[in-house]
């Protein structure tokens, strides 16, 4: 399975799930991620996600790779045997997310943005000055609304 999408970055990067079934390589890292407070993230994860854009993504493993239908225009990947949370993909308009967490080494991951602000409980916040989009700037930034 290979998606790419079209970015300016180059680096490449390796990740794999908790139980080493699903290993992953990642080429056109972001190299920043961002943090999505939407009900349907932080459902899936228990919190807040972290996630980076990519322009291509290819799995070893394959076979141990189940995708999750999460609404109209998206999918959620995870490792059958252990549950990681491996990706975010849109259906069509070639977006792909690998969560931050699942990589090798994310140490040089800064935070960019976060989305899905008006639907962030109050029990935490995330320090430092970068762009916060509601819901609404969200989706009409990816033409999904007017």
């Amino acid at each position: 399975m290979t998606t790419e999408i079209k970015t300016t970055h180059s680096e490449t990067m390796t990740g794999s799930c908790l139980c080493g079934s699903v290993k992953f390589k990642t080429t056109g890292v972001d190299g920043n991620h961002g943090v999505c407070h939407c009900g349907t993230c932080r459902k899936w994860s228990g919190g807040p996600t972290m996630g980076v854009h990519v322009e291509s993504l290819e799995f070893e493993g394959e076979d141990n790779v189940a995708a999750y239908i999460s609404s109209d225009w998206a999918e959620r990947g995870f490792c059958k045997n252990c549950g990681t949370h491996l990706f975010y993909r849109l259906k069509e308009g070639n977006m792909i997310v690998v969560w931050a967490g699942a990589f090798d080494d994310n140490e040089g991951f800064k935070l960019e943005r976060e989305i899905y602000l008006d639907n962030k409980p109050a029990g935490y916040n995330f320090a430092g000055d970068h762009p916060r989009m509601t819901e609404h700037e969200f989706l009409k930034s990816l033409g999904m609304i007017e």
